[in-house]
This record gives C-alpha cells, sequence and structure tokens, in this order.
C-alpha cells in the first residue's frame, strides 16, 4: 500500500505531466492559429524550441541509458577463469 508522501508525489508527477502536455499541445497545434501580435505568444518560447527541446531531451535520455547499462554491465562482468 501506497504512503501518504507517495501518493502526493505521484500526483505531483501526473499534475506536472499533465500541465507539461497542455502547455506542448497548445504551443504546437493551437498557437500557430492564433495571430503573432496576441498577447498570448508572450508566454511561450519561440517555435524553434518546439523542435531543440525534444530533441536534446531525446539525445539525453538516450545517453544516461546508455551509462546506466555500461555501469550496470562493468559491475556485473566475471573475473577471467586463469588456466594453467
Amino acid at each position: 500500500m501506497a504512503t501518504a508522501t507517495d501518493q502526493v508525489v505521484g500526483f505531483g508527477l501526473v499534475a506536472f505531466s499533465a500541465l507539461l502536455f497542455v502547455y506542448y499541445t497548445l504551443w504546437i497545434i493551437a498557437l500557430p492559429f492564433i495571430d503573432s501580435d496576441h498577447s498570448i505568444h508572450q508566454y511561450f518560447l519561440p517555435r524553434e524550441y518546439a523542435v531543440l527541446i525534444p530533441v536534446v531531451a531525446g539525445l539525453l535520455l538516450l545517453l544516461f541509458i546508455g551509462i546506466f547499462i555500461t555501469v550496470v554491465m562493468w559491475k556485473n562482468r566475471k573475473p577471467a577463469k586463469k588456466s594453467d
């Protein structure tokens, strides 16, 4: 059974993810149909970052996965047998 702290942390992560999803969806899908002189554009980054941020995040994720696999394999390697 999850403790109260686990539930609060889980709720926070879900809320953050939902907020990020709504922000990114509005930024990518809705914003191009709104006039560029509208005041809502001040709350969003330039459109170039819409591609750059996910690419960098994906590359960092792959880097950390690779580092994790390397460390686990390095720690679990067996010493070579000596044959006389």
